[in-house]
């Protein structure tokens, strides 16, 4: 096991879930995952132990998969139970939310029933700006904001984020949860490429027991339901039991 604390250097960003830190090497940071819980933009905060452990271990177990599905991914390793080793990248201030059943602020927002099935899978962009309340985006909001290059930048991004879509609802669903909705990041590596970045972890994504419907995500946490942590233990281990 890699000697971490020894590997990182300068503490670069501390967000909400995550602290990143600096290495020797200009190209590899280093994820240290919180136990810290937030939702509502930080209105509602606490903590559970073991969750940011949790966390780097479902992450790792997903960013395993899609890179060998062929998915450009900052993932380079776990280091230990709270640490993950991985690509240096500048971050796209996009958050890029993909749908695949109607629930949360979808259906506050729109009216749509809570629980229908979407006809496609919808993805939206929101602004990464804590201090706006991330609020939505269109394109040309991108474009004249230059958060991206240009057009074409979206398209892919949005490309991205359909096969990385396609290929998790299968995954999920080989493990009988249905993958509801979720947030990507995405950023650029030292080359310029845009990869796949941050965590991938039921903090981020909206996950359901494929036969009873309970929540095995934040929404425990938020809807004040209890036993997260308990939900989190269970996706890691159907994920791990699944890849046998």
């Amino acid at each position: 096991m890699a000697d971490v604390q020894s590997m990182k250097k300068s503490l670069i960003y501390e967000g909400k879930a995550k602290k990143i830190w600096s290495t020797e090497d200009e190209g590899l940071y280093i994820s240290e995952f919180k136990d810290d819980l937030t939702a509502f933009n930080g209105e509602k905060k606490s903590s559970e132990a073991g969750k940011g452990a949790l966390n780097n271990k479902i992450s790792t177990a997903l960013f395993n998969y899609l890179n060998k599905k062929g998915i450009p991914t900052h993932f380079v390793e776990m280091l230990d139970e709270t640490h993950m080793l991985h690509k240096r990248a500048d971050v796209i201030l996009i958050e890029v939310i993909v749908r695949n059943i109607a629930t949360g602020s979808l259906t506050r927002n729109l009216a749509i029933e809570d629980g229908t099935v979407l006809p496609f899978a919808l993805v939206e962009f929101d602004y990464k700006n804590d201090a706006l309340g991330d609020p939505k985006l269109n394109d040309q909001h991108c474009l004249i904001l230059k958060l991206v290059n240009d057009q074409s930048e979206l398209e892919y991004i949005r490309y991205m984020a359909r096969k990385i879509n396609t290929l998790l609802k299968d995954f999920y669903a080989e493990r009988n949860l249905t993958l509801v909705d979720f947030k990507l990041e995405f950023g650029r590596d030292i080359n310029g490429n845009i990869i796949l970045i941050d965590e991938l972890s039921p903090d981020n994504f909206r996950l359901w027991d494929s036969h009873s419907g309970e929540s095995m995500d934040k929404d425990r946490f938020r809807q004040g339901l209890g036993g997260l942590k308990v939900a989190y233990e269970e996706v890691l281990t159907r994920i791990l039991e699944g890849d046998k």
